[in-house]
């Protein structure tokens, strides 16, 4: 049997991972991973990647400020989660916001620490992207689009982490990445929808909020549209070898995802879009595997044969 001390330690232990939101953090992590060997750096081995010390540490430090992020974006948004996500809400209170900072202080330290290890340019990396987040959270968050385009910002970062160490700029990386922002950027406003009452109740300028539900679905729908461009070059332009079949079904979903959002009034409608948005990020993770490495290093060769 377990005591009550002992319930109320495991109680507060889930709380925390239920701020930390944990349940994300491995998969970003393991998109880093993925996005290493066969996007970032195809002309390594995977094991040489694996066992790299200080990839390592970026992934971990990468993982601590995510972390860190959404302790701090708790903090703040702690009483329009009372009114969004009532029984999370209840959750996260368990851990008092006193010790919420302390955590978050004490994250942010040891990624300090850590970035050490591989260069001051990793030192000054994090420290300005421990920094964004918190600007994005204490101020850019109630600024109308400016907060939309910053969390989808702040969310591709970790990534250009692995490709600043790396170095390698394939103009493959930058199609993935302003497909994999637009996603986001489409999850931030399907967000803003469902957090409507939240947001009005604290003051956040989101385009629902000042403008209403349509002209926000409108904007929705013109970014949907938006993906079709990196979609095209991701299939047509470069070589992404079996990874082109997530395209194209990514492409259908986002035809019934329109379809669904002019259909969509209630909080839960919303939510079932959200998720949907989450269903291809994370998808589209594990979908990496099917791309050939050797073809961006070939195609990379071409590219250099023409301009010189």
């Amino acid at each position: 049997m377990l005591t009550r001390k002992t319930k109320h330690l495991l109680l507060k232990i889930i709380s925390m991972f239920s701020v930390v939101r944990g349940y994300n953090i491995p998969i970003i992590a393991l998109a880093q991973y993925l996005s290493a060997i066969f996007i970032l750096a195809p002309e390594k081995h995977a094991l040489d990647i694996l066992l790299d010390f200080n990839l390592f540490i970026i992934v971990l430090a990468s993982s601590l400020t995510i972390a860190s992020g959404y302790i701090i974006n708790n903090f703040y948004d702690s009483k329009k989660d009372l009114i969004n996500r009532p029984n999370k809400s209840m959750l996260d209170r368990l851990v008092s916001q006193k010790t919420k900072l302390q955590v978050y202080f004490s994250i942010n330290f040891i990624v300090f620490l850590l970035a050490f290890f591989v260069s001051i340019r990793a030192v000054l990396f994090f420290s300005t992207y421990i920094f964004l987040i918190w600007f994005y959270s204490h101020k850019l968050k109630k600024i109308v689009v400016v907060g939309n385009l910053t969390a989808s910002l702040l969310a591709v970062l970790p990534f250009f982490a692995i490709l600043l160490y790396y170095k390698n700029f394939y103009e493959v990386i930058f199609a993935h990445a302003t497909f994999l922002f637009l996603l986001l950027l489409i999850r931030e406003m399907i967000k803003d929808l469902e957090n409507i009452k939240g947001d009005i109740a604290n003051d956040y300028k989101t385009i629902p909020v000042l403008f209403g539900e349509n002209s926000s679905k409108k904007i929705i729908t013109i970014l949907t549209i938006f993906t079709i461009i990196p979609i095209y070059f991701l299939i047509e332009i470069y070589d992404v070898g079996y990874m082109d079949s997530y395209f194209y079904i990514s492409l259908i979903v986002l035809i019934f995802f329109l379809q669904m959002l002019w259909k969509s009034n209630e909080k839960a409608d919303y939510l079932k879009l959200h998720n949907v948005l989450k269903f291809l990020v994370v998808s589209g993770v594990f979908c990496i595997v099917l791309i050939n490495p050797e073809t961006l290093i070939y195609g990379k060769k071409i590219i250099q044969t023409i301009a010189n």
